[in-house]
């Protein structure tokens, strides 16, 4: 009995902290709707237990008053909650109404996101819908129609009345809180969290709308007094109507319309006055009414005659007899109307008295009936609350058990604490012992370094002020070169500014074309007149000329034809002089029309001259129109000139601002527990990166000189670029700075070299800010250069203290290549060639394997897996093959560009530290690539493990990855060397991940062999449990096993460059 109590209690406190989980990610600060299914999970909580307390403590213990949007998701869940969770729920929320207005009470004013009037206005809605139930308890969470005429019939119109008062007015609140909602919609934002809230609302605004239908209709039916009830159908039309717009807003957007069916509500609302949907209706009362009696047949009117003779006369007889038959029959009708209408009142009084009767025993049955309906809900709520009391006992008997519990470990801690403190007692006056010996060690020392520090102090005052003086002559010496320089610089800026400011300033360019844009067409316009005036000038004298030559041309040929026909026919001289006298005569009448045409022409000429004098006269008026102009658009040149250099400056300030938030981010990645840093990171590249950062500090530091020097000429895409890579040298150097502290022998180096890199990051940052505008705004141009200068120093000054704090965790075998006599670049080119060789003894071997005969024990399936590994190594080589050529020509390129006009040794022996990085990273490429040979033979021979290959074959990759880093740093910008090298990297990193891919699956399939050798269903129950609980114990085991594996790892790490390498 005390074992199921036990494992009850168990089951409650792990199922509250599941629930306490829930509640924790339902309201978590993601600015996102709470998931349906943690919601659903403290729903399913209150039904399993038939309680909600646990959960309102859940919610309580959460910290979302710090947070606007964990309050906002927590009132989300809370309404859930309250709808769909256990009637309980809603009962059990009363007591929490207090915690709700406190709620309200710490958000002020708008908030950070705008939340703070959702949560005031939600938290109302609660409290406004919490206060209704309190009123009318027998209504669920959802309004739910027919289950409140399950549990409650009313019979007094009054209090219908009232309730359906008391819902408009609770849908009234709804729809304010829509309104609200929808108004504080974001444009550009995810609104999913404030979406989220309207789900409850449209299903609870949709519940209320049916049950005021529904109760309507049926007040209608029961009481027919329209004209009382006017003013609710009035007030249910308006609630309609903008349910109809609520619910239209509500489809409109595609997120809610995901999670829920937005009801459809036809435009008019329903006629409550009808039949339809309408309770049973009560039976009809009898007519009271008697029907109109007959309408009596009028008498024909007596004719007055003559009084007859006193002579019997037939006809006359006849007559009376027939009026007197009639008298008689109109008599004994009236009578028998008269009894008919007796007969119905009798029958209308009965009928009245059994309908009284009727109505007496229905109030009688109902009265009744209201009686045994709160005999039997008194019935259930003392059974509740005796289930309530139970649940109590059951939860002060698990907590009960649970400070026992707790109360037996915390008796064993405080043993174990005390066992402890007497061992760090004895340690401690140990070391206390141990301490005094060392101080007075110490103190000896002190007193030695106390007097060779006051003769380094000497020394270093007086280096000191010789550093001094020679900064200033420094000084002097740069502004005399700036000086001597500055006329030639200038005139060759003012070339290249003629074409770069081309693009820089085209926005200028463009308004001051727009500006001369009129200017230009009017000088066009009138260019063009001018030219065809003198166009049409010389094609008129052109015409003129032509004329007067064609004319004397052939007027000289006909006179020497004319004397050559004279000469030959003086005989018929005479016949022919009347032939002459013709041709003379019409000579003379062209020539006359010739002089008449060139009058006209000599006319139209000087038209044409009056016409350019006056062209030239307003060419020389928009000359001095044009030069005035001139003078304005240089006035707006200059004006645009001042606007671009502020630009530039801002500019400046921005990128300046960006190289400190980088700094930053990467100091914050520092500090970060989260963030291991480079883990792939060595001591020597570490020295690389810091030897970078260096340069790029000096680089920029030139850069922004020469940028104050120029003044307004001066351009800032050098600046942006130094900028640029200086900050990313200075964020590289903290992130390998992390990681090479897993090789710090202890803490305390570990911490030195962190904060050594701490100080070099802040340094920069105050580099940064130094140089902004708003600092050197009102200094002078040495003022100025004094602070890039002294930044500078600054920095390098920390920069190469941590390189010394680097320096300690070389390998001590290591050699100083600086120091090394020979020819570094073959010694370079040696490990590259073997690394190359490495390789291709790598491939020759793997091609061996492959044709290896392969051994008959093997099954079909275990040859395929040797294939498949064979294929995946010879990938990986043939990959690494081509790192390794990738990587020479990018060496070689590297070296090109970085020696001038120096030796490769040269260079080699400056850049010691990315040398000595790029040596290690091909060893380390050709060592494991032998590695990952090996293993795969081992593998197939069936002496290694397929782990194994797994682990070299990742080795290889981060091998190869620090060959790409060491070929990085001293890569130019945008090198195609570069790129192949990048690429050839990728290659050798997806076919590492193919190898480790495929042997992954092996081992997969293995470990569903192995599985499916065992049939659980097989075993017995005692079974069952003893191979579960011998499972649990080789996970421990093995949880033990690699715990002290990475120990032993990261002891090894620590200790690998302290030993002597080859």
């Amino acid at each position: 009995m005390a074992y199921t109590g036990s494992t009850r209690n168990v089951d409650m406190s792990r199922s509250e902290n599941d629930l306490v989980i829930n509640i924790k990610k339902a309201t978590n600060i993601d600015e996102t709707a709470p998931k349906r299914k943690h919601v659903r999970s403290c729903i399913v909580y209150t039904w399993d237990h038939k309680s909600s307390q646990s959960f309102w403590s859940g919610m309580k213990v959460q910290p979302i008053m710090a947070d606007e949007i964990q309050m906002f998701k927590a009132l989300i869940t809370i309404h859930k909650v309250l709808q769909e969770g256990h009637p309980v729920t809603i009962r059990e929320a009363l007591g929490h109404t207090a915690w709700l207005e406190s709620l309200s009470r710490g958000v002020a004013g708008e908030g950070p996101r705008g939340y703070g009037p959702l949560i005031r206005e939600y938290i109302y809605f609660l409290l406004a819908k919490l206060a209704f139930h309190k009123h009318h308890p027998e209504f669920n969470g959802v309004f739910d129609y027919e289950e409140y005429i399950s549990l409650k019939s009313i019979n007094d119109p009054n209090e219908g009345y009232e309730t359906i008062t008391d819902l408009m007015t609770l849908q009234d609140q709804i729809d304010a809180f829509q309104k609200l909602v929808f108004s504080h919609f974001r444009h550009g934002v995810n609104n999913e969290c404030r979406i989220s809230c309207l789900v409850p609302l449209v299903q609870e605004s949709y519940g209320i709308y049916k049950f005021i239908t529904s109760m309507l209709r049926a007040m209608h039916q029961s009481t027919g007094d329209d004209e009382a009830l006017a003013p609710l159908r009035d007030r249910y039309d308006g609630q309609h109507h903008r349910l109809v717009r609520f619910y239209y807003e509500c489809s409109n957007l595609r997120y809610l319309t995901s999670l829920i069916t937005v009801p459809k509500l036809p435009q008019d609302p329903p006629n409550l006055l009808s039949e339809e949907d309408a309770p049973p209706a009560l039976p009809r009362r009898p007519a009271n009414e008697m029907p109109p009696p007959p309408e009596p047949v009028p008498s024909p009117p007596a004719i007055s005659q003559p009084e007859p003779e006193p002579i019997s006369d037939f006809w006359s007889q006849e007559q009376l007899q027939q009026q007197r038959a009639y008298e008689e029959e109109q008599r004994r009708l009236q009578e028998q109307r008269e009894a008919e209408l007796r007969q119905q009142e009798m029958l209308a009084l009965q009928n009245q008295r059994a309908y009284e009767e009727m109505q007496r025993q229905q109030l009688e049955q109902q009265r009744l009936a209201h009686e045994q309906l709160l005999r039997d809900q008194m019935a259930r709520q003392a059974q509740g609350q005796a289930a309530e009391l139970e649940r109590q006992l059951l939860e002060y008997q698990g907590q009960l058990a649970n400070n026992v519990l707790l109360l037996e470990s915390y008796d064993q801690k405080v043993k174990a604490l005390e066992t402890e403190l007497m061992n760090l007692n004895l340690n401690s006056q140990q070391q206390q012992q141990s301490k005094d010996d060392l101080i007075r060690l110490l103190q000896d020392q002190v007193a030695m370094w106390k007097s060779k520090y006051e003769a380094l102090a000497k020394l270093y005052s007086q280096l000191r002020h010789e550093h001094l003086e020679l900064l200033g002559k420094y000084k002097q010496m740069q502004l005399k070169a700036n000086s001597a320089q500055e006329a030639i610089e200038r005139r060759e800026k003012l070339e290249r500014e003629m074409k770069s400011k081309n693009l820089e300033l085209a926005d200028m360019i463009r308004e001051r074309d727009r500006a001369l844009y009129d200017l230009d067409r009017v000088k066009g316009a009138q260019k063009e007149e001018v030219e065809k005036v003198k166009r049409e000038l010389r094609f008129a004298q052109e015409k003129a000329d032509n004329n007067e030559r064609s004319k004397g041309s052939e007027l000289s040929a006909l006179l020497t034809r004319h004397n050559r026909e004279m000469a030959d026919l003086e005989d018929l001289l005479r016949g022919k002089q009347r032939m002459i006298d013709e041709l003379t005569s019409r000579n003379d009448d062209k020539h006359n029309d010739m002089e008449q045409l060139l009058r006209a022409k000599e006319e139209e000429l000087e038209i044409f001259k009056a016409g350019m004098d006056q062209t030239l006269l307003e060419l020389s008026e928009m000359r001095h129109n044009n030069t005035e102009t001139d003078h304005v658009l240089e006035a707006q040149i200059d004006e645009l000139l001042l606007d671009q250099l502020k630009k530039l400056t801002e500019i400046i300030d921005s990128v300046l601002q960006s190289g400190v938030q980088r700094i930053d981010d990467a100091l914050y990645e520092l500090e970060s527990p989260m963030n291991a840093g480079n883990q792939s990171a060595s001591p020597g590249y570490l020295l690389s990166q810091i030897e970078k950062a260096q340069m790029s500090a000096t680089e920029f530091a030139t850069s922004f000189n020469h940028f104050i020097a120029d003044g307004p000429n001066s351009t800032q895409s050098q600046i942006i670029k130094t900028l640029h890579v200086f900050a990313g040298a200075v964020a590289d150097v903290l992130a390998n700075a992390k990681g090479v502290t897993r090789f710090a022998p202890d803490e305390k180096r570990s911490e030195a070299i962190l904060s050594s890199a701490r100080q070099s990051a802040g340094t920069a940052v105050k580099f940064f800010q130094n140089l902004m505008s708003f600092r050197l705004d009102d200094l002078s141009v040495d003022r100025k250069t004094d602070i890039v200068v002294s930044s500078n120093l600054e920095v390098q000054k920390h920069l190469q203290k941590l390189n010394k704090l680097a320096e300690q965790f070389l390998a001590k075998g290591g050699s100083d290549l600086s120091k090394t006599s020979g020819d570094l670049g073959d010694v370079v080119d040696a490990e590259m060639n073997k690394a190359a060789a490495a390789i291709e003894a790598a491939t020759a071997r793997l091609a061996l394997l492959m044709k290896k005969p392969k051994n008959p024990s093997y099954s079909t399936f275990e040859i395929s897996i040797h294939d498949s590994i064979l294929d995946a190594a010879i990938a990986v080589t043939n990959a690494i093959a081509q790192l390794i050529k990738a990587a020479t020509v990018s060496q070689q390129e590297i070296v090109a560009q970085g020696k001038g006009s120096s030796s490769r040794t040269a260079f080699y022996k400056r850049n010691n530290r990315w040398t000595e990085g790029l040596i290690s990273a091909a060893k380390a490429v050709a060592i494991s690539t032998n590695m990952l040979i090996e293993t795969a033979d081992g593998v197939i021979s069936g002496h290694k493990k397929l782990e194994q290959l797994i682990v070299v074959a990742n080795d290889v990759a981060a091998s190869t990855a620090q060959l790409v880093a060491a070929s990085r740093v001293k890569a130019s910008f945008m090198s195609k060397s570069q790129e192949r090298l990048e690429a050839a990297s990728k290659a050798v990193t997806s076919a590492c991940k193919s190898l480790v891919r495929q042997v992954r699956d092996i081992i997969s399939a293995k470990n569903r062999e192995e599985n499916e050798d065992v049939d659980y269903s097989k075993l017995t129950s005692h079974e069952f449990k003893v191979q579960e609980m011998e499972q649990q114990v080789e996970i421990l085991q093995l949880e033990t096993q690699l715990q002290q594996a990475r120990q032993r790892l990261g002891e090894m790490r620590k200790h690998s460059y302290a030993q002597d390498q080859d």
